[in-house]
């Protein structure tokens, strides 16, 4: 490598783009959502929607220790709307781990926060 290429890579910037906590919590959102999607409807991928619905529980989980802290800033309504979900996603969860249920409803929920986060600030 001669001197001129290496004074143009100097500089060029290797890391990858800042994301944003909206963004973050989009991207989780999506891969655990496709995962879901793409495991449901064949019996024989049971073990891969169990594991997809364990990270969407974990997940919830986080969301709901967050909204919990008292630095959180969103409306106290929202932080409602929230738990309430993140009840609702666990409880659903067991009966779709029992066979009792359909995952649809959780896609449907994941996919309405996914459209949220996206509204709010843009994913980046």
């Amino acid at each position: 490598m001669n001197a001129l290429n290496m004074a143009k890579t100097a500089y060029t910037n290797t890391a990858s783009p800042t994301r944003t906590p909206r963004g973050i919590e989009y991207d989780a959102f999506a891969r655990i959502t496709h995962r879901m999607k793409a495991s449901a409807s064949d019996a024989s991928k049971f073990s891969v929607l169990a594991a997809a619905l364990y990270e969407n529980k974990k997940l919830w989980s986080i969301l709901v220790a967050d909204i919990s802290d008292q630095a959180n800033t969103l409306p106290k309504e929202l932080r409602g709307r929230i738990f309430y979900l993140y009840e609702f996603t666990s409880q659903h969860t067991s009966k779709v781990l029992r066979k009792e249920a359909s995952v649809d409803v959780l896609v449907d929920i994941n996919t309405a926060v996914m459209r949220g986060l996206r509204s709010e600030v843009g994913v980046s």
